[in-house]
């Protein structure tokens, strides 16, 4: 049986670094979390768990410890959440996929729509999607690309193992969608060597097997590359799963397997697949003995990339960790500089152990580590490894939390010191903190700056253009504009209160940091206006401020969004104006009653809280009573008296006097209060009949109830004009 191994078969750079980082944390964290599955591969996962590694999909479930995001990435808000519970977040995610982050959220802030060929389900498009505030059109094949409507601009990427096959296929469709494009070909370099190699060897083998995770995209791709050539492809997950019963002794056999494969699994498979062997003749061909040759660069290309790379993100380690102890990055094949200045003791020293445990020589300016011995009111006693102990000044160190009072320094604690003079003149080594903690901070702000973190600060003094607040303990300028989302009079005002800000730009080299608390505040202000936006129903009952009075309505501030009441929905009766109902800066009650998300208008209104005055409005207005009304409207053949705002009855123009009324302008003004008697009421058509001759006093009547309008007659006929007229009477 001759078998042809893949020369790029198993661990990618990007899953390789991440696999790599959980068993650097392994043991150092007390409680170590990858977000998801580190890979798609139950054997690797479940080794882990095994050590203790945890994996957690809900970050909020996450209290506190160290987590690891794996080389499929996630979106920015995931990554946000991360930092703000405080978590100690290690970022694995493969440089291919962050360069894809990178460049979406580039594109999306420049108003471009943004386009990813990929499965939408996938980690890795999720969280690509992630960081263009999930609104990208994600495009599977070349049919879902002609569904795309048509885009003015747009940027289009690919998941990284997507095949150029489908890539070609999609992006056809795509130009003929949008009319300014920007294309960018994310596919990982070493995927496609990895299928270029395996379909040629798929065409040579008359079996293949295909080894990965049953989760896992780029083995599923593989597997179907290889069963479009080899009919006689097998998928498995380890050596187990092999039933050597299906392979002819004559076979040949192509093994490869995708990015999530460690290397153990593709050996195990590899010997069960060599035991027939041992009784025949065949021949094993191994990747090494390069009797294995795709098409031309295939497999070289890549692994030199992933040489490349890997070199890098090493290079990019050891200058961060050289740039902490202030000395310079030594390459992979050089010892350490502490290395050549250890004191060997006699003998042989083969190991790193051996070295710690003699004796070290100093220099000054060299970083080294001590524990604490013991804490004066004055210094601190360092053991540092050498032949006297090191002092440090006690205001080197920062013992306790100004904010919290925690204590945050004790005897036996570690603690990274520089050396100042070996020998301060009476034989102790004088150390330093000062330079070591700046770089932790500057370390901490340029982390905060990458990472979007908010800090406190304090506002320590006013100058022109703004004020400067302390950043754990570095200077910041917050411009006047950054303060607040209002313009701020005195800013002299803000001197020693507390700011919460984001540094939006940052040079290290000239100590320059700007901040902003307005960032921060507009932010949360969108965020309200969001939650009020999908909490608003037609119908709904909310509180809202009067911010704005004008002739046609009122502008109602209901919590970071404006709402129009107009004058119509003010009240139940006329309004001239709204400062009749309402004051501004008045809290009220508004009912929604409609809602335009889409041009962002909210229409309220006041009355509609308020009792309708037609309600119970024969209690109220009983047929017969005399009530008070004022005249609002004039007509021909009468006046409209208002009861109540909402609630107007008519007077009949024969219901205006005891005399004959030509003109109702003739004995009625609008605006003139006056009292009516009601003659009927009829809720259901809303109309009221009244008097006002009805109500007039009558000195002749008497109190029993009146009499039918014969015997009225007769009693006027019977009253003395005396009684009318006494005093003409007595003059004549």
């Amino acid at each position: 049986m001759n078998i042809i191994v893949a020369r790029n078969a198993g661990f990618c750079f990007g899953v390789k670094r991440a696999v790599e980082a959980v068993h650097e944390h392994l043991g150092k964290a007390e409680k170590l979390y990858t977000y998801g599955p580190i890979i798609h591969n139950h054997e690797v996962v479940g080794a882990l768990s095994k050590e203790g590694v945890i994996v957690e999909d809900d970050i909020d479930s996450i209290d506190s410890g160290t987590i690891i995001i794996r080389s499929h990435g996630v979106p920015e808000y995931v990554y946000n959440r991360m930092i703000d519970k405080g978590l100690d977040v290690v970022d694995a995610t493969c440089p291919y996929v962050k360069r894809v982050h990178k460049l979406v959220k580039k594109y999306h802030s420049k108003g471009y729509s943004i386009i990813i060929v990929g499965e939408k389900e996938h980690p890795e498009v999720i969280g690509i999607n992630g960081w263009c505030n999930n609104e990208a059109y994600i495009i599977n094949d070349a049919a879902e690309a002609e569904n795309l409507p048509i885009i003015q601009k747009a940027c289009v990427v690919a998941q990284t193992t997507t095949t150029q096959q489908k890539w070609d296929a999609v992006l056809e469709q795509i130009y003929r969608k949008v009319e300014q494009l920007e294309v960018y070909k994310t596919i990982c370099e070493t995927t496609a060597t990895r299928q270029m190699e395996a379909e040629s060897i798929a065409r040579l083998a008359d079996a293949m097997i295909v080894i990965g995770g049953e989760n896992s995209s780029n083995t599923k791709k593989l597997f179907s590359i290889c069963k479009a050539h080899c009919d006689r492809t097998f998928a498995i997950q380890t050596a187990k799963d092999i039933d050597i019963s299906l392979f002819d002794p004559g076979d040949t056999v192509g093994i490869t397997a995708g990015a999530s494969t460690p290397d153990w699994i593709i050996k195990e498979v590899i010997e069960k697949m060599n035991q027939p062997n041992e009784l025949g003749n065949e021949k094993h061909i191994l990747e090494e003995e390069n009797k294995v040759v795709p098409a031309e660069g295939v497999g070289q290309d890549a692994e030199h990339q992933a040489e490349i790379n890997e070199q890098a993100v090493k290079a990019d380690e050891k200058e961060e960790a050289a740039s902490a102890q202030n000395t310079e990055p030594a390459s992979e094949k050089q010892e350490p500089d502490a290395a050549a200045e250890i004191d060997e003791p006699d003998g042989e020293v083969n190991t790193i152990d051996d070295y710690e445990k003699t004796v070290i020589s100093l220099r000054p300016g060299k970083v080294v580590k001590g524990t604490i011995i013991s804490i004066g009111s004055d210094e601190i006693i360092v053991n540092v490894g050498y032949k006297s102990d090191g002092i440090l000044p006690v205001d080197e160190l920062t013992l306790v939390d100004p904010e919290s009072g925690e204590r945050l320094w004790n005897e036996g604690d570690s603690l990274e010191v520089e050396v100042v003079k070996i020998n301060d003149g009476e034989g102790n080594v004088l150390l330093s903190r000062k330079a070591i903690e700046e770089r932790r901070i500057w370390k901490e702000i340029e982390d905060g700056y990458r990472n979007k973190k908010e800090f406190k600060g304090v506002c320590t003094e006013v100058v022109k253009g703004g004020v400067i607040a302390k950043l754990n303990g570095i200077r910041a300028f917050v411009p006047a504009s950054h303060l607040s989302t209002r313009y701020i009079e005195d800013l002299n005002t803000l001197i020693n209160t507390p700011l919460r800000l984001r540094i939006i730009e940052l040079e290290r080299r000239r100590n320059r940091v700007i901040a902003s608390q307005k960032v921060i505040l507009e932010e949360e202000e969108e965020a309200r206006r969001k939650a009020l936006w999908d909490s608003l129903e037609e119908g709904k009952t909310i509180t809202g401020t009067v911010k704005r009075l004008t002739d046609f309505g009122v502008f109602v501030d209901i919590g970071g969004v404006d709402g129009l009441i107009h004058i119509s929905d003010l009240s139940w009766g006329h309004v001239r104006h709204p400062s009749e109902v309402v004051q501004q800066e008045q809290a009220i009650e508004v009912k929604v009653l409609a809602v335009d998300r889409e041009r962002g208008r909210i229409s309220l209104g006041y009355k509609q809280t308020l009792p309708h005055p037609w309600d119970n409005v024969e209690e109220k207005y009983p047929v017969g009573d005399t009530v008070s009304g004022k005249i609002v409207r004039i007509t021909s053949f009468g006046a409209f008296v208002q009861l109540e705002p909402g609630v107007d009855g008519l007077v009949h123009i024969s219901q205006i006097s005891d005399k004959h009324v030509e003109k109702v302008e003739d004995v009625l003004k609008t605006g003139e209060e006056v009292q009516v008697r009601v003659l009927d009421v009829d809720p259901d058509k809303r109309r009221i009949s009244l008097s006002i001759r009805e109500a007039l006093p009558r000195q002749y009547e008497k109190a029993e109830p009146p009499v039918d309008d014969t015997q009225e007659e007769q009693q006027e006929m019977t009253v003395n004009l005396g009684e009318f007229f006494p005093d003409e009477l007595k003059n004549q």
